[in-house]
């Protein structure tokens, strides 16, 4: 399970009322792309029913009920846990569904009711070869190679960056290590639509301490991160971790060229963060000790939309409306964060959001993400 997205119903409990009801009615208007083909999933809070355990590769529609009482995730698991597709956040007595494309092979749907452990499974198999709608569209294929170079970018430009952090903890330089710790993260940041193909990169380097495994051990920025703005100590211990982060975010520089993405992985991803941002950054769990939240959102919010302009493309011809309401969506939202920046290029200081303040972000980014949940049926070829 992705540490990065690993939410819990307790986060969900910070937010506004006003996120809760909005995010609520997104998640019902995800059901509409479902039909009599797809795999429904019957949720609650002791079993995991799947309508179909056998079907055919290619396309696949997930519609997920949860009539359980508990907030729930539905993954789809290949072997060794690589998560496939997911949606995390389903509320009690809510839907939603997900598009995907599965390759041939057998996989492993995983409920998850209140958000944690292993999950409730059932084993399914997917069958035949299976046209992918890349195949079907070379445009769609043109936006997975295109994003497939952007993540690339990022990580190559991610590498100097997070070197930069390290050598200044190693150097024992709080102050100069706390200025380089928001740009550290940007790249890692605007990736994070496909951020589950990349293996365990993930829970190794971007995990908070109350979203850890039993037994796992804490690596990555936000260790580093609270040594630097709670304890406001480099010890050996930080610089060992230091020179840990930067050969784990190497691994995902290695990991981009043969990651799994496709064009439905990039919408759904889209999606998933900006829940992400409503259920972690908007309350400030996610950079608790730096306050640099805004420039993680930024960078979230480009990332996304970058997913979606690449698909725009086939998304526009299909649902040209929904495409207006996209571009519209977005330019609001990098409209607001923009009168966050600052001269010098870093964002204001999250505690010093207020909470009405909060509250607009809140509503922007559940704005966004009630649109951005149908871009995946947009982008299937039928």
């Amino acid at each position: 399970m992705s540490a990065r997205r690993r939410s819990t119903a307790a986060a969900l409990l910070t937010l506004a009322v006003a996120t809760a009801t909005l995010a609520g009615c997104a998640e019902k208007k995800d059901d509409k792309a479902g039909g009599s083909d797809a795999v429904k999933i019957n949720a609650t809070d002791t079993a995991c029913e799947v309508s179909k355990t056998s079907f055919p590769a290619g396309h696949v529609v997930l519609d997920i009920g949860n009539k359980g009482s508990k907030t729930t995730e539905v993954y789809v698991y290949a072997a060794g846990d690589k998560i496939v597709t997911e949606r995390e956040n389903i509320g009690p007595g809510t839907k939603a569904t997900i598009n995907a494309e599965i390759k041939a092979g057998s996989y492993e749907i995983a409920c998850k009711p209140g958000m944690v452990g292993d999950g409730i499974r059932q084993k399914i198999t997917v069958t035949g070869e299976g046209g992918s709608s890349a195949a079907a569209d070379p445009r769609l294929a043109a936006a997975v190679d295109a994003y497939r170079t952007y993540a690339q970018q990022q990580a190559d430009a991610t590498i100097p960056a997070v070197e930069a952090f390290a050598a200044a903890i190693k150097a024992g330089d709080v102050e100069k290590a706390k200025s380089l710790y928001a740009p550290s993260r940007t790249g890692w940041e605007r990736t994070e639509p496909v951020a589950e193909s990349f293996g365990d990169v993930d829970p190794k380097t971007d995990t908070r301490e109350d979203k850890l495994e039993a037994g796992q051990q804490w690596t990555g920025w936000h260790k580093l991160e609270k040594s630097l703005w709670a304890d406001a100590k480099i010890g050996d211990d930080e610089k060992k971790l230091a020179d840990q982060l930067v050969n784990d975010l190497k691994d995902w520089q290695k990991k981009i060229p043969e990651a799994e993405i496709t064009a439905t992985s990039m919408a759904n991803g889209a999606k998933e963060l900006l829940d992400e941002v409503a259920t972690n950054k908007i309350t400030g769990e996610e950079d608790r000790y730096s306050h640099t939240d805004l420039a993680d959102f930024q960078a979230n919010v480009e990332g996304a939309q970058k997913a979606y302009e690449l698909l725009k493309p086939v998304a526009a011809e299909k649902d040209p409306e929904l495409a207006k309401t996209l571009d519209s969506e977005f330019a609001a939202i990098q409209a607001l964060l923009a009168k966050y920046k600052q001269a010098d290029g870093t964002y204001t200081s999250y505690d010093k959001v207020t909470e009405a303040e909060r509250k607009t972000f809140s509503d922007a980014v559940n704005s966004l993400g009630e649109p951005l949940s149908k871009l995946a049926a947009a982008v299937v070829v039928k």
